[in-house]
């Protein structure tokens, strides 16, 4: 067993244990990473950066069955990364708002660094 050599700076510790993200705010960030990061919902979040959708446009776009792209609307809806929008008959899914956005965009710059 090694024996390491450790300095602990305690106001660097306390200092970031008290601006530190924590319990439900870190729970519901990570929900929200949890449903962002399916490549389904990525490519669906990616179609709604451009424009608003229906369901029937964007099962064509994606080459997915009307009910798969319903069922992944539905979890982006259920976590607030959707809206939705009636028209009629027909229902137009858009971006919850800008912070989607620069959430994709941050990501999409961080990969293709």
């Amino acid at each position: 067993m090694t024996n390491h050599s450790c300095t602990i700076h305690p106001d660097v510790v306390d200092d970031v244990a008290k601006r530190m993200v924590r319990g439900e705010t870190l729970d519901r960030m990570s929900a929200f990473l949890k449903v962002v990061a399916d490549p389904t919902r990525l490519s669906i979040v990616s179609a709604l950066l451009i424009r608003e959708m229906c369901v029937c446009d964007l099962a064509k776009l994606l080459n997915m069955e009307h009910s798969a792209v319903s069922h992944q609307l539905a979890v982006l809806r259920r976590n607030d990364v959707v809206k939705v929008r009636a028209d009629g008959k027909v229902k137009y899914y858009s971006l919850s708002d800008e912070h989607i956005n620069t959430v994709f965009s941050v990501t999409f710059m961080h990969v293709n660094e």
